[in-house]
């Protein structure tokens, strides 16, 4: 067990004002990982001064500069890589695998694209005698969520310095190894005080706070809708610009002549891996009526032979979900879907045989649900849950209306042979991203959603542009 008794405020480990203080288990067993103190608004008040204090030299250095210290903070980053795999494991319960092979490289991949656009931005540029400046808009709220810890903090943390910007990161309460050892990184790195700054705590108490302070002149957020709509009414007093990415429904399209082996590999890649706590999850699979039993007969049998368990053995395909809350939560929508008259083909309500000892860890069956029409709960709201939705088209036409009668918008899927014809769907799906056939995902791409899934972009140039605001110098 290992307590986490402090905040990082101004460059130091800093004992908080207020607060409480929380136990934390392993969602593989329920064991004790340790006690994490919660932080306050008195608390916020303070790393909001430390950044606004260091704001003004860290605003004034050159992209170089910033750049040097992002070099450095990709040295201590990969060096720590190991420690931050497995807190990303203790804290959420992803396999040990998919924390080393996806959620520490997919930070890794935020820093380095940080330094790339630093590199190739011009923040500053003359049309005659006009200047047109980028500066940095102020100390930034970055507000980030347990499900992909590492990518998250890494990803806002590096833009934001990249640009200008001092911090204050709020992690999620669930994610606080991940971010401690985060913190230890950037310290290491050499960052001057105050530029980077950390507040544990619940984001009614520490979240609200950030985005009501004055002190604060850009907020990013990344999690639910019903709490992005009250960061964004805590922060609209101020008028300060709000960056938020969300929820999704994602759809995965499979055309006629869609190969099943393929669109199978991403919901394994992009869902189940995950247990379905990925916000661009294809829980919404659309598959060619004529075609459903045999796409059935090729998930199915997949999806059965997971190994699901502990996630600290390599062995392991599908974690626990974070939380008893969380557990809970999928559960409830599992029963809503089946009394709704959707049909699991596999998995349902209940726990899958686990390792013997790991009875306490909040394991869930991964399940496939047929007979969904698009009309029902489970498939409209977002589960975070291994649960998925296989629901018939009889068109292509058909298939994208109903990819698109969601109110979300963060990504998609699209899966067929005719590239030409793959390329014209994947464009008339209103989505943040979309994949073809199961592409690797460019992680220095910009990322971000239509409608309800959030505004703005993160990740790369665009990233970066979020944290800067544009002045205009007349006759220089």
């Amino acid at each position: 067990m290992r307590d986490i008794d402090h905040l990082w405020i101004d460059g130091t480990r800093t004992t908080p004002l207020e607060g409480t203080v929380e136990e934390r288990t392993h969602p593989a067993d329920g064991s004790p990982t340790g006690r994490v103190v919660m932080g306050g608004a008195a608390d916020v008040d303070r790393a909001v001064t430390a950044a606004d204090r260091a704001f003004d030299d860290w605003s004034r250095t050159t992209p170089e500069e910033r750049i040097a210290l992002l070099e450095n903070l990709l040295v201590e980053f990969d060096r720590r890589a190991d420690d931050l795999a497995d807190a990303v494991t203790e804290d959420m319960g992803a396999p040990v695998t998919l924390a080393r092979g996806a959620h520490v490289p997919s930070g890794r991949a935020q820093i380095a694209g940080a330094i790339e656009a630093a590199r190739a931005h011009a923040f500053e540029e003359r049309r005659g005698s006009t200047v047109i400046r980028h500066e940095p808009l102020g100390p930034a709220a970055l507000i980030t969520p347990w499900n992909f810890p590492v990518l998250q903090m890494a990803g806002k943390t590096a833009s934001a310095l990249a640009a200008g910007c001092t911090v204050v990161l709020k992690p999620a309460e669930s994610a606080a190894r991940s971010a401690e050892v985060f913190a230890e990184v950037v310290h290491a790195a050499g960052t001057p005080a105050g530029v980077f700054n950390l507040v544990h705590g619940h984001g009614a108490v520490v979240g609200s706070a950030l985005a009501a302070h004055p002190g604060i002149g850009v907020v990013s957020f990344t999690g639910s809708l019903t709490t992005a709509v009250r960061v964004t009414t805590a922060a609209a007093p101020t008028m300060k610009r709000v960056l938020t990415e969300l929820g999704g429904k994602s759809p995965q399209i499979l055309l006629p002549d869609a190969d099943f082996d393929v669109a199978v590999g991403a919901v394994h890649r992009w869902m189940m891996a995950m247990t379905g706590q990925l916000c661009s999850a294809p829980s919404r699979t659309l598959v060619p009526r004529a075609r459903m039993e045999e796409f059935l007969s090729v998930l199915v049998p997949s999806l059965e032979a997971l190994t699901v368990g502990d996630p600290r053995d390599p062995a392991t395909d599908m974690g626990p979900l974070v939380s008893e809350a969380q557990w809970n939560t999928v559960q409830g929508w599992i029963r809503r879907g089946l009394a709704e008259g959707a049909r699991a083909v596999t998995g349902g309500p209940g726990k899958p045989e686990v390792a013997e000892g790991l009875g306490a860890g909040h394991y869930v069956r991964p399940t496939v649900l047929v007979d969904v029409t698009n009309d029902m709960a489970v498939a409209r709201e977002e589960i975070f849950g291994p649960v998925m939705s296989v629901i018939p088209h009889d068109t292509v036409e058909e298939a994208i209306a109903i990819a698109n009668d969601t109110p979300y918008g963060l990504a998609a899927y699209v899966v067929g042979a005719d590239r030409e014809r793959v390329e014209e769907v994947a464009s008339r799906v209103r989505a943040g991203a979309v994949l073809l056939n199961d592409a690797e995902l460019d992680w220095t791409a910009p990322w971000g959603g239509y409608k309800q899934s959030g505004n703005g972009r993160e990740f790369g140039v665009e990233g970066m542009l979020g944290f800067l605001e544009t002045k205009v110098i007349h006759g220089g």
